[in-house]
């Protein structure tokens, strides 16, 4: 039988606080725990290789639930083809660069701004000649919709 760790111990080696572990168990991201004689909790090693896996997932842009859905593919794989961290990694990808375009638009209109001395949006918004591209960003905005 390989060796149980109790809480501190799986949270610490896998860089997470206790109220994260616990956070993740109620969310079904672990496995309960088996309990000692005491009713402390203990876990195998795998908690800890499944905390590293969910947190390296959110730093690679994956919500907590894109991160379940990543544990649960890799947990019922069993050697099928099923749509996992690649098809993911891939759409991810996207989402990042998208969002990459944007800020750099936003980079951009903001560096013209500032050269341009511009101080008051108000007056910015009627001049002809202030590089903010409000009719731009307002055609946006009514494209996305209602914000409600």
């Amino acid at each position: 039988m390989s060796a149980r760790l109790r809480s501190g111990q799986v949270a610490e080696r896998a860089g997470v606080n206790l109220q994260t572990l616990r956070y993740y168990e109620r969310r079904g991201l672990l496995a309960e725990p088996q309990r000692s004689i005491g009713g402390h909790r203990l876990y195998g090693e795998d908690a800890v290789t499944t905390l590293r896996v969910i947190k390296a997932a959110q730093r690679l842009g994956f919500t907590l639930e894109e991160a379940a859905e990543l544990l649960e593919t890799s947990r019922h794989r069993h050697g099928r083809p099923v749509a996992g961290l690649q098809e993911r990694a891939v759409a991810k990808l996207a989402e990042v660069d998208a969002k990459i375009a944007d800020l750099t638009t936003i980079r951009t209109a903001l560096a013209a701004a500032v050269e341009a001395g511009c101080d008051d949006l108000t007056a910015c918004a009627g001049s002809g000649c202030c590089p903010i591209p409000f009719t731009d960003l307002a055609e946006e905005n009514r494209h996305a919709g209602p914000c409600c």
